[in-house]
């Protein structure tokens, strides 16, 4: 199926707006990887990165604030909900 305009808007906002997250929290950003495009849960991604839950966790919660605010005006929308 492909994407409607806004989807790859939404998808190249979120693309740049990683990037520029990866440069001030590189670890939010591969938790982000770990969670939102691979899948995987809090529990998977604390062992795949050697960390512990609750780390993953609070690396989550902030990497996903911080990219909303970033996307949100850049696309009018709240990706990562």
């Amino acid at each position: 199926e492909l994407l409607s305009v806004e989807e790859a808007d939404e998808l190249v906002a979120l693309d740049a707006a990683l990037e520029r997250l990866r440069t001030i929290n590189p670890r939010g950003a591969e938790v982000v990887d770990h969670r939102f495009f691979a899948g995987l849960s809090l529990e998977e991604a604390a062992a795949t990165l050697a960390l512990s839950t609750k780390t993953v966790q609070r690396d989550w919660l902030a990497a996903r604030a911080w990219l909303r605010a970033e996307i949100g005006p850049e696309t009018g929308s709240t990706p990562l909900a």
